[in-house]
């Protein structure tokens, strides 16, 4: 699936986009049951002429009631509709809280620097995290512009001197570089935020 945020996939994917919201619903399979006033006759007219001759729905949120008109066919197409809605929905939802994205969330710039801070890791720890951004440079970053790794340490340790343009290459280079780090490495005092500013220096970044 593209890299694009859950706002951004509900304005593609949504029920208001695909006229499948309630109120758009009722619009289409049949009307509104109205009160309104009439001037000529000082005081308010309900729309009664339909009343017991149609099934009625009322939506709880304002009250607002409608005379149900559409055929049977129709409520079916909208029920199939919806069950194919809540199956997108289900597909989005599980890919959101899979892989890489339940740790990293889903990445929208297209160029970024990441950095890595192990502190005090164990072995274990190290190769869990080692892991999780191997899973990350080869799931999501492949679909962006440019990247960088810049590691914490006592003398800041950079995959690159710059941002580089993605391709399989550059990705399956990162990876192994990852890998290649020493573990016993630790960040000194302000080497965190030291990495922190030098990604965030580079014009090309997105912030």
């Amino acid at each position: 699936q593209p890299l694009i945020s859950s706002s951004k996939w509900l304005q593609l994917h949504g029920l208001k986009r695909n006229k499948l919201s309630l109120p758009q619903i009722l619009s289409q399979i049949g009307f509104q049951h109205r009160e309104d006033y009439v001037s000529t006759l000082g005081k308010p007219v309900a729309s009664r002429y339909a009343a017991g001759l149609f099934p009625q729905y009322m939506r709880a949120q304002d009250g607002s009631v409608y005379n149900l008109t559409a055929k049977k066919e129709l409520i079916l197409h909208f029920v199939d509709c919806l069950m194919r809605a809540i199956e997108l929905y289900k597909q989005r939802m599980d890919w959101l809280t899979s892989a890489s994205r339940q740790i990293f969330g889903v990445i929208q710039e297209q160029c970024i620097v990441i950095v890595l801070d192990f502190g005090t890791a164990s072995a274990a720890e190290f190769d869990l995290c080692c892991d999780a951004l191997s899973m990350v440079l080869m799931e999501q970053v492949t679909q962006i512009a440019k990247f960088n790794l810049i590691r914490a340490a006592q003398d800041l340790v950079r995959w690159q001197p710059q941002p580089a343009a993605v391709s399989d290459q550059a990705v399956s280079s990162a990876v192994k570089w990852l890998w290649k780090l020493a573990r016993a490495t630790a960040a000194g005092p302000g080497s965190s935020a030291e990495a922190l500013l030098e990604a965030m220096d580079n014009e090309s970044v997105s912030s």
